[in-house]
């Protein structure tokens, strides 16, 4: 099932993607707990999709590329930062070079005391397309990655959530401009996604709709302002423009 959200008069609503359209959809973290299928509530209106979640944490794993020196890390990003496909990004003029990070995005479905790495998969609600926006030239002077990943949106995310796809094999594309300059996945993660849920859940606590991104292996590309980049994970295409 591929679940979403969109922007109505009366607030955000989930919905699923159907071959005839959208279906309105009770609040699928209520089903997950549940262990059942969120229920259906009639045919969605026609309004914009949004985010397809509003994390209270985020977490970004750092270092989980091939052949990195470093040990794999966790490091936190505002929540704040985050907006849908479609939207456009203002790029910093005063953070140096820019970098769009193609990762595959893991949403949270439930409180994770006991998540291990052999059950993280009964703790995730599914996975989503993430743009892990970044100004390297910052980190050299901001280790924990604050001024160079915090900019205002520099969290693309969405527009699905795949709650089928597992965490297993997931695959990344990263174009720009249409060109295909990443394609990778997350076998090609040295720390596999159960490990680094399991690495974040024994440090600090998760719960329903908080996002954890994976690492880019090799999914990494400069950008520029008029250009457009495109994140497409299992399918998921997550499209933003930098102006």
């Amino acid at each position: 099932m591929r679940l979403g959200r969109i922007d109505t008069a009366d607030g955000p609503r989930w919905v699923r993607e159907t071959e005839d359209g959208l279906i309105l959809l009770a609040d699928p973290f209520v089903a997950f707990a549940e262990g059942r299928l969120p229920s259906d509530e009639g045919d969605a209106v026609d309004a914009a999709m949004i985010a397809p979640v509003d994390p209270v944490v985020i977490v970004g794993i750092a270092q989980n590329g091939p052949e990195h020196v470093s040990p794999v890390q966790a490091w936190l990003k505002s929540p704040r930062t985050v907006i849908g496909s479609g939207a456009e990004v203002v790029m910093r003029r005063d953070a140096g070079a820019q970098v769009a990070e193609g990762e595959i995005a893991v949403v949270i479905g439930r409180p994770t005391p006991g998540l291990t790495v052999h059950n993280a998969h009964e703790y995730v609600l599914g996975v989503t397309a993430v743009n892990d926006l970044s100004s390297p030239d910052r980190a050299a002077f901001d280790p924990r990655n604050f001024e160079s990943k915090s900019g205002e949106g520099y969290t693309p995310l969405g527009p699905w959530i795949d709650t089928e796809v597992g965490i297993d094999d997931v695959s990344l594309e990263v174009e720009v401009d249409g060109r295909l300059v990443a394609e990778t996945g997350s076998r090609q993660l040295p720390m596999s996604i159960r490990e680094c849920l399991a690495y974040v859940a024994a440090w600090s606590p998760l719960g329903p709709g908080d996002v954890v991104m994976t690492g880019a292996p090799h999914s990494q590309a400069p950008v520029e302002p008029g250009q457009t980049v495109t994140v497409r994970v299992a399918g998921i295409e997550l499209v933003t423009a930098f102006v």
